[in-house]
């Protein structure tokens, strides 16, 4: 990591071990401000009060090796950010107004995705602030984990019935809080197409009967119309000496007949007048047909007014004109189809969620049974831990239990009892902690002190190491209250979690100090910053130098000297 204006830390680079590094100095030295920047890079809540004063911003970069399947590199790459080399480069920016920046792999990013990726990359335990297995979900979880298989495959199948029964429950709760609703709708579109029905209208129909009562309205008018018009063209029975169109038409083409031999041009005039003639009396017949042929019956033109009025009824509820109400009647036949098969559908998903809960019992059911052998053997192994940190009347156990509801409740049942349940079965899991014989076990957040939760923490860290996917991890003074040769076994204790982890700690005693691969001295400048000189590995006289100073307060101490030297060679052989 790079770490610029940030507290008392001026511009320094940190490099960690890949196995075990501890980070050392004097009280106030910023060694905290190591554990800060590293919180910055993973979504950590940024305070401007941090900036250091004077500078407009604090800057944390750091570069993290990741390999190319693992879930933290293949998140990053989702949010467009490349890898450098098999290592993910991540950079947060804090002003001194209080604005944050992330960036990861070169993309700029949003801080909560570095939080995301908190979760697969660095579990973080500090004196006051033991996160993640303080909390019952998180024991949950992490018993889940060491289980392994064993847990993993019936909790698969658990889970994809719990997420089939929330999707019916919630159907299922549609159907039924919207049952008034949907009657309702029914009723009214049944009573819609019973109308239709009793009507039968006809397509066209409407346009029709429309024509059809305009003529009758008219039918005086239009007989009067036809018959005069007859009349001029065929002339008037009643008037003998009357001139009609069809005798003056015929008198025109016989004149012009006469004399057609003598003019091809007025030939072709006698042909259309011929033709004119025929046509006036093609239309001549048909007006005497019309006139013959209209009815002027009253009753009918009631009649059709009539239809029209109940076709009009339908076409002010259901449709602009009749094609409109038979489009309507056909969509809500389907949809009324719809609303009465939801007494059928209400009872197929009431049968499902019967037959989800008694299949989630007996999946919790088996879940339970497995957390329960594997947490005897998980607290026995934390238990035995505990023993080697200087804790050898402490027992830890783990409490699995389940919350029972009342048999109408929405529950299932587990063990001839009704329970609570949730995405991950029935159970409530939760580490108990007894210090010592004739103490009653209590949940390890309220029955351990300082220095006991310090040394529970990383004694569930050593045992869940193998199966933690974390690769690694941060401790904050987690040895705080330890001395003696209780703190010889957290540094060898944290010296076997390296083994399959890194391992990064802030720690005030030599004797955890030494068991490190890389140790870091952080010490300020005269003028109190920290700045690129200021955090250094140490090795050979250097090293042993910083132990005597942690052991005896004085560099120069022969007897210091000499059980520093002792501290690293104890390290150095394990024994």
């Amino acid at each position: 990591m790079r770490i610029r204006s940030l507290g008392v830390i001026d511009d320094a680079v940190v490099e960690l071990s890949p196995g075990f590094t501890a980070v050392t100095g004097e009280t106030g030295a910023g060694k905290t401000m190591v554990v800060t920047s590293l919180g910055l890079l993973l979504g950590g809540r940024a305070d401007p009060a941090l900036v250091r004063i004077g500078a407009k911003s604090a800057v944390v970069e750091g570069r993290i090796s990741v390999g190319p399947q693992a879930p933290a590199a293949v998140r990053a790459e989702e949010a467009g950010a490349e890898l450098d080399d098999g290592a993910l480069l991540i950079s947060r920016t804090l002003s001194a107004e209080g604005r944050s920046r992330a960036h990861v792999g070169g993309r700029s990013v949003p801080v909560g995705l570095l939080a995301e990726l908190a979760d697969d990359l660095v579990a973080v335990h500090g004196q006051t602030d033991q996160q993640g297995l303080l909390r019952p979900a998180r024991q949950r979880q992490a018993l889940d984990r060491y289980a392994g298989d064993t847990v993993a495959v019936p909790l698969a199948k658990y889970t994809a019935a719990h997420r089939r029964l929330r999707a019916v429950a919630t159907e299922l709760d549609e159907l039924t809080t919207r049952a008034r609703e949907r009657s309702q709708e029914a009723d009214l579109l049944r009573f819609g197409l019973d109308e239709i029905a009793a009507a039968e209208p006809q397509p066209g129909e409407d346009t029709e009967l429309a024509a059809e009562a305009e003529r009758l309205g008219h039918a005086e008018a239009l007989a009067s119309a036809a018959t005069l018009a007859h009349a001029a063209l065929a002339g008037n029975p009643e008037d003998p000496e009357g001139v009609d169109a069809t005798t003056l038409v015929a008198g025109a083409h016989r004149a012009l007949e006469a004399v057609r031999s003598h003019d091809r041009e007025l030939a072709g005039l006698a042909e259309r007048i011929g033709e004119i003639g025929i046509l006036m009396a093609d239309v001549a017949g048909e007006l005497a047909g019309y006139a013959d042929g209209l009815d002027a019956d009253p009753l009918r033109l009631a009649a059709v007014e009539e239809r029209r009025a109940a076709l009009n009824h339908l076409t002010r509820k259901y449709g602009q004109d009749i094609a409109a109400v038979l489009a309507w009647a056909e969509e809500s036949s389907a949809r009324l189809s719809e609303l009465d098969g939801d007494d059928d559908r209400i009872g197929e998903l009431t049968a499902e969620r019967d037959a989800l809960r008694t299949e989630l019992g007996e999946l919790a059911q088996t879940l339970t049974d497995a957390r329960t052998e594997s947490a005897k053997r998980f607290a026995d192994a934390v238990t035995a831990e505990l023993a080697e940190l200087a804790m050898p009347h402490a027992r830890v156990t783990v409490e699995i239990r389940q919350t029972e509801v009342a048999e109408d409740a929405d529950g299932i049942e587990v063990g001839g009892r009704t329970v609570a349940y949730g995405p991950a079965g029935a159970d409530e899991v939760e580490l108990l902690l007894a210090p010592h014989p004739g103490a009653p076990p209590r949940p390890i957040a309220k029955g351990a002190s300082g220095g006991e939760l310090s040394r529970v923490m990383l004694a569930v860290e050593v045992v869940f190491a193998g199966s933690e996917p974390v690769p690694t991890y941060l401790f904050d003074e987690v040895d705080a209250g330890v001395g003696g040769k209780a703190a010889v076994e957290v540094g060898r204790r944290l010296a076997r979690l390296a083994k399959s982890a890194q391992v990064v700690v802030v720690t005030h005693l030599p004797q955890v100090a030494a068991f490190a691969d890389r140790q870091l001295l952080v010490a300020k400048t005269n003028d109190g910053s920290v700045t690129r000189s200021g955090v250094t590995v140490l090795e050979g006289e250097e090293r042993v130098r910083e132990l005597s100073r942690m052991l005896a307060g004085q560099e120069d101490s022969e007897t210091a000297r000499a059980h520093a030297e002792e501290l690293l060679e104890t390290a150095r052989t394990g024994s």
